[in-house]
This record gives structure tokens, C-alpha cells and sequence, in this order.
């Protein structure tokens, strides 16, 4: 009888089946069709007798002609190429790429939600305005905030909005303060939206702890200091501990404390950030509350505010009056509108259903068993690999590839390497204030068998680099697209097929200068 580490070590030299599978230009065959069309009742008229010649398209030589089946496994066969939540373990840290359940899916797609248009009158929507409000009010008690804007598209449209309120708010005061604090630790879209907003980024170093320290923010505050920026976890995947001490020195000079909700996985529950001294969050509900995350979107990042700051939110604000709710753009201090309409509603839909199936417990549940995945594979790993940050961790933890130096192998082939055993790699090269990060997050939708069959992976890895290093700087190779070169790919990106084209022919794979994801996707890894 096999043991569980043996069937562990089995599954992962397991190769799987690749297929590989042509462009669909050199498929098919004269005359194949997918389709099958009725006679036509009506008399045959050519295109050209009633389209202007210059508005016609030329024949396209080399269009592919193939039959229903055809389509179906070459399209079947291209998403089968792709990697997600649904075919196994992501553990993109910073990013929380959990399983989303599939019945707040099928909310989304009721008829009622599904194809309501944005402009329908709000007296045939209370339906969707209530649960917009009610949302709102379940964020404000998660966060302890007094009031929320489901508005922003994302986590940095969140973080903007939040920036702008702030401006707002001191431009009514007659202040004209010019800078915010961002530490080391926090997310990359801060210093962006800082910028944004018409402010200077003050960047602040974290200690040796990889947290904010007190001391290190009083030094830096002044009266030209608007707010401080934190991610809380931070990027290490660490809680501040000085975060209440923090805000009391921004408060005592008139400043506010803006926290990054994005890593809210390991607190909601647990912790009000309301609580601890900060002013306004934005929250990830492509990241947190059931949203699949990637691909492009859509996404979601509500802000939750102290009511200090209530009158500068983006119009409009929906309102209860008795048993009837609607939206009101009487907000004369509002920084306005921040986009067309209101929010990513699929997104808030979901979102909704997924608080109300946890329900209070469940989603302090959620975020206990993110932090337990997290402290359990940094546990196994850390005798393999370089830990920077020896102590608990919040949701997720950060490897570096110290250990792997002495062999000439890097994160990078540490990445590539996993691929070749069926898992999509981690966060590499940030946070910044770790050199050669590997950074995970196992979130709580994992099981102890699928974070041991990923720990497994990891410490045969590591002995590889030890033993055999080549196969690490060689990976991946069991896969269907080879290392591509980043530094090319990133520097010299080719976007679109800049070959000849004579007579509009169809580009094949053979053609000069063809497009970069021809033929293997986008991705780096």
C-alpha cells in the first residue's frame, strides 16, 4: 500500500497528455462547412450590386473551410492551454486567486439582474438599488466605516477616488497639502494614484521587522502631508502592528490614514480597520468576495469611508427614503462622478451573494483558514528556501531564491520549473524589498492535500537545483510553449502581423515579423 508522500511524489512526475494543435488557417478542407442553411426563399443577390465597390471586402485567399467538430476541438483545445482556479492550485501572492463557488455565478445570470439596462427608470430597479445599498452596508460594518461608494471599477479606481476625496476635502478647508506617505511595503498602484491626484509620493522604508514603524511616520509628518498610504497586510504578507500608534501621529497633524484593502482576505471578520485609526479602504471584490479574478476583468473596488468624509463622495449616493431607495446627485461637495455608471453590478451581485451564503462566521472562517494555509506552507518550505521574515504570516508569506544562488538557479527558473510539474507559479520579483521574491498565497479554498502536493513540488524543486540544476534552467518542457525570452518580449513587444500582405492573404505561422501571441499565448511564465 503506497503511502501519502508517495502518491504525492507520483502525482507530481505525472506529464498529462499535450496536444499540440495548428492555427485554424491550416485546417480544414475544400468544402467542409458547420452549418446547414434552409433553401433560400428569396431571390440571390449578389453583394456587389447593392454595396459601393470601395466598401467591399476582397476575397480572402486561404480562408479556412471546416466542419462543426473542426471549431469545436480547435477552440476546446486552445482553452484547454489556459491555466486557472478551476484546473488546480494559484498561488499568486498579493493577488488572492481563490476558488470562487459557482452558485453566486448562477446569481449573476438571473434573467432580472442579468439584462437590466443602466438606464431603466430607478422605479423599476428598487430591487437592484436595495441590494446595492444593503451591499454598501455590509461593507461599512466588515471595514467599520461609516459609508461606502460601490462606484470604482477597480482597486486602483478605488484608491484614486479615495485621493481625490482627500484633495477635495482640504480644498474646502483653504489647505493646499501636497504630499502622501507610501511605504515600501505597499502596493505599486499607490504611488501611481498618489501621482495621479496631484500629489508628491513620499516613499517610507520598512524596518527590520517588514512593518511601518511609529517612529520612522512621525519623522515624516508634516503639514504638507495629506495621508498615509497602507497596505494592511502588507505586501510581506505581514500585519502592522503600529498601525493604531501610526494613526494617532497622522491625526494629531491633521493627516488621514488610507488603508489598501486589497489583502482583506486575512482580516474580514477579524479585524475593523475602522478600528484601528484608518480613515477610508478600498476593497478588491474581484479578490476577496467571489469574483473571478484575471483575464481582464470585470472588477470591483468599493470605498469605505469615515463619515467625515462622506459629503466629497462621487455622485450619485443611494439614498433609503421610507420603503423606496434611489440615487442622489444632490451632493454639493462631491467630487463628482468617476465613471459612466454605477459600478460592475454582475460583480456586486456576486459579491452579495457570496456574503450573505458565509455569513458572519463563515467569512471570519474564510479569513482564519487563509492565515493557517499561509503559516502551514511557510512552515514546510522554510528549511528549502530563504525566509527574509522568520515569524507568522498573515494570507501569504515570501521565499527568496538565497538558498538556490550557490547553484546558479534563480526565482525565475524556480517558476519555470513549477510549470513543467502542473502549477502555475508564483509571484516573482515583488515585493521590491526582497530581492528574488517568491511570493505565495494559498488562500483558504485550498486542502491539505493539494498544499502538500504544491509543498512536495517545491522541496523536489529544490533538491533539482541542488542535483541537477540544468533541468531548471532548461524549464519548462513539458509544456506546449518553451521559455520565451521576457526581456525581448517586454522591451520589443510585436503587436500586430507587420509582414507583406499580398492580394489580403491569410498570415500564416511562416510569415516575417508575426504577431507575438500567434501562436503561445502573452505570458511571460
Amino acid at each position: 500500500m503506497t503511502t501519502h508522500k508517495e502518491n504525492i511524489v507520483k502525482k507530481i512526475n505525472d506529464t498529462g497528455l499535450i496536444q499540440d494543435e495548428p492555427l485554424i488557417f491550416e485546417q480544414g478542407g475544400e468544402g467542409r462547412r458547420g452549418y446547414s442553411l434552409p433553401k433560400w426563399d428569396v431571390q440571390k443577390v449578389e453583394a456587389k450590386q447593392v454595396i459601393p465597390s470601395h466598401l467591399l471586402r476582397k476575397e480572402l485567399t486561404g480562408f479556412p473551410q471546416l466542419s462543426e467538430v473542426d471549431v469545436v476541438r480547435h477552440f476546446t483545445r486552445l482553452s484547454q492551454w489556459n491555466y486557472g482556479v478551476d484546473n488546480g492550485f494559484y498561488p499568486l501572492g498579493s493577488c488572492t486567486m481563490k476558488y470562487n463557488p459557482k452558485v453566486n455565478e448562477e446569481v449573476a445570470k438571473i434573467r432580472g439582474f442579468a439584462q437590466v439596462h443602466p438606464y431603466s427608470p430607478q422605479e423599476i430597479c428598487q430591487g437592484i438599488l436595495k441590494l446595492m445599498y444593503e451591499l454598501e452596508n455590509y461593507l461599512a460594518e466588515i471595514t467599520g466605516m461609516d459609508d461606502v461608494t460601490l462606484q470604482p471599477a477597480a482597486g486602483a479606481h478605488g484608491e484614486l477616488a479615495g485621493l481625490m476625496i482627500i484633495r477635495a476635502y482640504f480644498r474646502d478647508r483653504g489647505e493646499r497639502r501636497s504630499k502622501i506617505l507610501v511605504p515600501d511595503t505597499a502596493h505599486g498602484t499607490n504611488c501611481s494614484s498618489s501621482t495621479v491626484a496631484s500629489f508628491r509620493m513620499v516613499g517610507i522604508k520598512s524596518n527590520e521587522k517588514g512593518i511601518l514603524s511609529a517612529k520612522q511616520v512621525d519623522e515624516q509628518m508634516d503639514d504638507q502631508v495629506a495621508a498615509i498610504m497602507v497596505t494592511n497586510p502588507n505586501t510581506l504578507g505581514l500585519f502592522e502592528e503600529e498601525l493604531g500608534e501610526i494613526a494617532r501621529i497622522v491625526h494629531q497633524r491633521g493627516g488621514f490614514v488610507y488603508c489598501d484593502g486589497a489583502n482583506l482576505n486575512a482580516l474580514m471578520g477579524i479585524v475593523k480597520l475602522g478600528d484601528l485609526g484608518v480613515d477610508m479602504v478600498h476593497l478588491n471584490l474581484h479578490k476577496t468576495f467571489s469574483t473571478p479574478h484575471g483575464g481582464g476583468g470585470p472588477g470591483a473596488g468599493p470605498l469605505a469611508v469615515k463619515k467625515e468624509l462622506t459629503p466629497f463622495l462621487p455622485v450619485p449616493v443611494i439614498e433609503k427614503a421610507g420603503e423606496t431607495y434611489r440615487f442622489n446627485f444632490d451632493l454639493p461637495k462631491s467630487i463628482g462622478k468617476i465613471r459612466a455608471f454605477y459600478g460592475n453590478f454582475g460583480v456586486m451581485l456576486k459579491s452579495y451573494a457570496y456574503i450573505l451564503s458565509m455569513g458572519a462566521e463563515g467569512l471570519k472562517k474564510v479569513s482564519e483558514m487563509a492565515v493557517l494555509n499561509a503559516n502551514y506552507l511557510m512552515k514546510r518550505l522554510k528549511d528549502y528556501y530563504h525566509l527574509p521574515y522568520d515569524w507568522p504570516c498573515m494570507h501569504e508569506c515570501v521565499f527568496t531564491d538565497r538558498n538556490q544562488e550557490k547553484y546558479h538557479i534563480n526565482t525565475l527558473d524556480i517558476a519555470k520549473r513549477l510549470i513543467d510539474y502542473g502549477f502555475h507559479p508564483p509571484t516573482v520579483y515583488f515585493p521590491l524589498v526582497v530581492k528574488g521574491a517568491l511570493m505565495m498565497e494559498p488562500t483558504e479554498t485550498e486542502s491539505k492535500e493539494g498544499l502538500d502536493r504544491f509543498i512536495e513540488t517545491m522541496i523536489t524543486i529544490a533538491k533539482e537545483a541542488e542535483e541537477n540544476p540544468d533541468l531548471l534552467r532548461e524549464a519548462p518542457s513539458r509544456v506546449k510553449v518553451r521559455r520565451l525570452d521576457e526581456v525581448l518580449a517586454a522591451r520589443k513587444p510585436k503587436l500586430r502581423w507587420t509582414g507583406k500582405n499580398p492580394n489580403n492573404q491569410i498570415p500564416n505561422r511562416n510569415s516575417p515579423s508575426p504577431p507575438l501571441n500567434l501562436r503561445g499565448g502573452w505570458g511571460a511564465l
